[in-house]
């Protein structure tokens, strides 16, 4: 049975009155500042927009510092200490400054664009920055392209091309050489800029159970044990895929899980992240034991699952929870985008 909420943990629910397809934190230019990067679509006016807001820390209300139009709805969204990177359902690509996006003026522009018919053909599906000082962005699209930005010029070149016969879904960072995509199928691929021409290790997707049907939405990386990635999709499903055991998935949840823990959801699990701040993970913690695993899905659940033990609920909502982040400055604290149009921000003790 699933351990249902955490003593003292706060929420916050804030209405927006627009579709909010996803958030993120950025980093605090200051410690007493914390600001959100959100990506809004309004569907009477059939207007997206990207909007940086600070969170008042007395009120929890969120205030708008600067916003920028795309050229069409927001597809994906992440942040680095440095930048922000947006794609679209269009198949654009477009970078922020993550420091200049918070100064105070009516607008914020994007540092560099891609787009064109060479780029990407349709919705660009997951984009991804690497860290420490890296220039370059990853994005994969329903298209069956992969493909590089500069974040310094906007050039980009083109890592594979699917030419439509597969579709990709989401992609992750593992180094600064080596990514992890994943797509239809539960399938994951990992792939190594220095042997270029096609992914060095796939996972077909071979979850247990005759289960192969179902979609990758998310993917994370170990932070520390970077041949170990995170990945959530349909049917509740979050496992670990470890490269030194390619066909031996850790089922966390979902399908082909043979554990006794009740899973929390059932549904599309829409974004999946590595998080150490559960203190009971970190009192039990031992070198082979996974990092527990947060999840946000279509059925309304941010939970923690945790290798091992029973699964935690943050919170549930009576609509689908589209996105969650979790402030690496402050990781007690979770802001959610709700599908009923709402922002809810999570604060535990």
């Amino acid at each position: 049975m699933a351990v249902i909420g955490i003593p003292q943990t706060q929420i916050h629910r804030l209405p927006q009155y627009r579709y909010v397809d996803s958030i993120r934190w950025l980093p605090s230019v200051s410690p007493l500042q914390q600001s959100a990067i959100v990506a809004f679509f309004d569907t009477d006016a059939d207007t997206p927009s990207l909007e940086v807001h600070s969170l008042d820390q007395e009120s929890r209300s969120l205030d708008l510092v600067s916003s920028w139009v795309p050229p069409s709805r927001i597809s994906s969204l992440k942040c680095t200490q440095a930048f922000a990177v947006a794609s679209t359902v269009s198949g654009s690509l477009h970078v922020f400054s993550a420091t200049e996006a918070q100064d105070p003026s009516p607008a914020f522009r994007s540092v560099v664009s891609a787009d064109g018919k060479g780029f990407h053909v349709g919705r660009i599906a997951g984009v991804d920055l690497m860290g420490c000082g890296s220039n370059e962005c990853v994005s994969v699209g329903e298209d069956g392209r992969v493909n590089l930005v500069r974040v310094l010029d906007g050039s980009y070149r083109k890592v594979f091309d699917g030419n439509g016969l597969v579709s990709y879904t989401a992609v992750k960072w593992a180094s600064p050489t080596e990514f992890v995509t994943g797509g239809c199928g539960f399938g994951l691929q990992w792939w190594d800029l220095r042997r270029p021409g096609s992914a060095v290790a796939q996972f077909k997707g071979n979850l247990g159970k005759g289960r192969t049907s179902g979609i990758i939405h998310s993917i994370d990386v170990h932070p520390s044990r970077k041949h170990t990635c995170l990945a959530g999709g349909s049917a509740g499903t979050v496992f670990a895929w470890d490269l030194r055991y390619q066909h031996q998935p850790i089922i966390l949840s979902g399908t082909g899980n043979d554990t006794a823990a009740q899973p929390l959801s059932e549904s599309e699990v829409w974004e999946v992240q590595y998080e150490s701040y559960t203190k009971s993970s970190m009192n039990n913690f031992s070198s082979s034991k996974l990092l527990p695993a947060m999840f946000c899905s279509e059925d309304g659940i941010l939970g923690v699952i945790d290798q091992g033990e029973e699964p935690t609920e943050l919170l549930a909502e009576p609509c689908a929870i589209n996105s969650f982040d979790i402030d690496r400055q402050n990781p007690s604290e979770v802001i959610c985008s709700l599908e009923w149009e709402s922002i809810a921000i999570v604060s535990r003790p």
